[in-house]
């Protein structure tokens, strides 16, 4: 018995050397041992053990796990590992190769060893040696392709050089220009570089100025400047403009002859007050009783851009290359030219328009009876602001208020259905600024949702999901048509557990982090807070946890809105996927053949990649209308609350007009203070002060660099 257990003692301290020996040599991996060097890195003294070690070594040369470089010396055999992927470069130079393979974790590389990638570029990375409890390591090798080649900045000029500082905080060096190709452009002209070569030996690449913006810090010149750095256009070329101003208006009897006519019934719209272009409109009409419920028809009239923009047409290729209209904090940069956008399409008051329609047959507790797709003729009675749809909901009295009651309750109960259901209610704050006539910000204020808003809302999901479900749902007896469908995937486990953590540290229970419940628990923590502000606070974090939603051929269904089938049918004056949608249902409807699976995956994709960098340059342009606000209180004290934590700061939203700001924590002088990830803080080492996601202070604004985008601010 003895000797068993002494055989299974040595077995297990061999098996301890064994691994103790490979995780050393794995982390030194450009180094080679004899065994007294590995014995005393690994803490072995006794000469049984060493005599071991030495057989072990012996055994792993034999294996192929190390290689005898010199007699009695040895190195780990490396399998060299590459990883292709798109790496994102952040402020401080660094980068990580985002492999969006499930189960693999993003890639650091130093800024040492970016190898001349950028921001954006599929590249080929060498993964070193994996290090314990380490987050993977590597270095560029390959740029397989450049995501772009034009980059936006303004131009430094010296005596016998120039170099253009782009305004992206992840384009991590400045592009040299020799002086015959600056074309016009002047020490600090804001300008439009197209990279050339980056030879070796140079620290910076080289580049020709392509188009000069105008002078820094004019409204105009920066607010191309943010569209030019997302690569999204500012101007339409010409010969699309003429394309379209030669476009017929009018509505011809035979034309109208092939459609519903709804111009008869009760229509209205409703929208912001600085709208010009309506792609959607309302109407109803009383159908009957049955059964002491009455019967309404409502009809959700879409503008039909698709009678106007002929697939493969100039305007069609246009309109795809753009795929989404763009909104900045002074400008609408529309998808199709205004003569179609402001026009011809938007469904103006007193004006016959062309629309696509999904009407419904629906009693007054809100339940659908039956549906109808198809191409209409309608007539705007009234045009709406949100604030005027208010007042009516609110019980003023006005234009069609029975009407607009009526819609009102029924998008109650839709709604109240819908959060039942398992739909996340959550409500982003959107930021508003007041301008003068140069575009300079004078205020900051918020848009809340209001019953008008969510009246307009519930129509308009209501027709998306009808649509998709009409395309999409097999019932047995018809073809299942390929579909554009917007998807939204279940947030990931990990996130839940990060989002129930996070809600744990504010001193709240999230009574379940399982994605089907996750709603109501979400519903019900919301319910139970008192303070708005941590409210607010939670509802950031919930969002930040979630996937985001996309187009694809392949439906998953919505989580946000706890829909099987969802589509977007109801902007296609400003959403290229809607105008898809459009021709699909009239495919649909005609039973013929419309584009292939393939084709529509290629525009989802394109359609979801336009869609993000609208949005990204949207972020910029409130961002740097933010931070020339704030240059105007430079001094002031506000209240505000943390809405970030780094390693290097505390971000700092401001409670009064929601700009986002630093404070460095090398400028907090009671302490020093420090990131703990785990606890999703930054904490002082002496007095243990702890700063995290919703934590109010006061703070003073230091500065506001408009170059940067970026505000500092002082703890107070």
């Amino acid at each position: 018995m003895a000797k068993n257990n002494s055989h299974s003692s040595s077995k297990k301290l061999e098996q301890f050397l064994r691994k103790e020996i490979l995780i050393h040599m794995t982390e030194n991996p450009d180094r080679s041992f004899n065994y007294k060097q590995l014995a005393k890195a690994i803490g072995v003294d006794d000469n049984r053990e060493k005599q071991m070690l030495m057989d072990i070594l012996d055994d792993l040369r034999e294996d192929g796990k190390l290689k005898e470089v010199d007699r009695g010396r040895y190195v780990i055999k490396q399998d060299r590992k590459y990883l292709t992927g798109t790496i994102e470069i952040n402020s401080r130079g660094n980068g990580y190769l985002l492999s969006g393979q499930e189960g693999i974790q993003d890639v650091f590389i130093n800024k040492n060893d970016l190898n001349r990638s950028l921001n954006g570029d599929t590249v080929k990375v060498l993964l070193h040696p994996s290090r314990r409890d380490k987050q993977p390591e590597g270095e560029v090798v390959e740029i397989i392709q450049r995501s772009t080649d034009t980059f936006v900045g303004r131009i430094e000029l010296s005596k016998n050089f120039a170099f253009l500082i782009p305004d992206s905080q992840r384009m991590h060096v400045d592009i040299f220009i020799p002086l015959e190709k600056l074309n016009g452009a002047r020490h600090m002209d804001k300008a439009i570089v197209q990279l050339g070569d980056w030879p070796s030996h140079a620290t910076n690449p080289f580049g020709k100025v392509i188009e000069v913006l105008g002078k820094a810090g004019e409204n105009e010149t920066e607010m191309h400047a943010i569209l030019a750095e997302f690569g999204l256009p500012y101007h339409y070329p010409k010969d699309v403009e003429n394309y379209a101003n030669k476009l017929d208006p009018a509505i011809s009897s035979a034309e109208v002859s092939k459609r519903r006519d709804f111009r008869s019934i009760t229509t209205f719209t409703i929208d912001p007050e600085d709208a010009k272009d309506f792609d959607d409109a309302l109407s109803i009409q009383f159908l009957r009783e049955d059964k002491g419920k009455k019967i309404y028809e409502i009809g959700v009239h879409i503008a039909d851009v698709s009678h106007y923009v002929v697939p493969e047409s100039i305007l069609d290729k246009e309109a795809l290359n753009r795929a989404t209209s763009v909104y900045l904090v002074d400008r609408v940069v529309p998808m199709l030219p205004e003569i179609l956008s402001n026009q011809i399409c938007s469904l103006r008051p007193n004006e016959d328009k062309l629309t696509f329609s999904v009407v419904f047959e629906i009693d007054e507790d809100a339940n659908v009876r039956k549906e109808w797709f198809g191409r209409t003729v309608i007539h705007s009675d009234r045009r709406f602001t949100y604030e005027e749809a208010q007042k009516i909901i609110e019980g003023n009295d006005g234009d069609l208020m029975n009407e607009i009651r009526i819609m009102d309750k029924m998008a109650k109960i839709i709604r109240d259905k819908r959060m039942a259901n398992g739909a996340l209610g959550l409500e982003s704050v959107e930021v508003k600024f007041r301008l003068d006539d140069k575009g300079k910000p004078i205020g900051v204020y918020t848009k809340v949702s209001r019953d008008a808003n969510k009246l307009i809302e519930e129509f308009m999901l209501l027709a998306n999901k009808a649509v998709a479900k009409y395309i999409g749902e097999p019932d047995g007896k018809k073809k299942i048509y390929p579909m554009v469908y917007r998807i939204h995937d279940e947030p990931k486990e990990e996130k839940l557990k990060e989002l129930s953590t996070f809600v744990s540290l504010l001193g709240y229970k999230l009574k379940s982090y399982d994605s089907r419940r996750l709603p109501q628990a979400i519903a019900e923590l919301l319910k139970d807070i008192k303070d708005p502000q941590v409210a607010e606070t939670i509802q950031t974090y919930t969002i930040r946890s979630m996937a985001k939603a996309i187009y694809d051929v392949n439906n998953i269904g919505h989580y946000g809105l706890a829909f099987d089938y969802y589509t977007h049918f109801t902007s296609p004056i400003r959403r290229y996927p809607d105008l898809i949608v459009h021709r699909m249902l009239q495919h649909f409807l005609d039973g013929d053949k419309g584009p292939s699976k393939s084709q529509l995956e290629l525009w989802c994709k394109h359609s979801s990649a336009q869609e993000k960098k609208a949005s990204d340059a949207e972020r910029a342009s409130i961002k740097y209308k933010q931070v020339e606000y704030m240059k105007e209180n430079i001094g002031k004290i506000f209240d505000g609350v943390v809405s970030g934590v780094a390693e290097w700061g505390i971000f700092v939203e401001v409670a009064e007009s929601k700009c986002e700001g630093m404070i460095s924590l090398r400028s907090i002088r009671d302490d020093m203070y420090v990131y703990d990830q785990k606890a999703l803080c930054v904490r002082g080492t002496k007095t243990k002060k702890t700063f995290r996601l919703g934590t109010k202070v006061k703070i003073k604004v230091k500065g506001a660099d408009m170059m940067k985008r970026q505000i500092d601010f002082e703890l107070m």
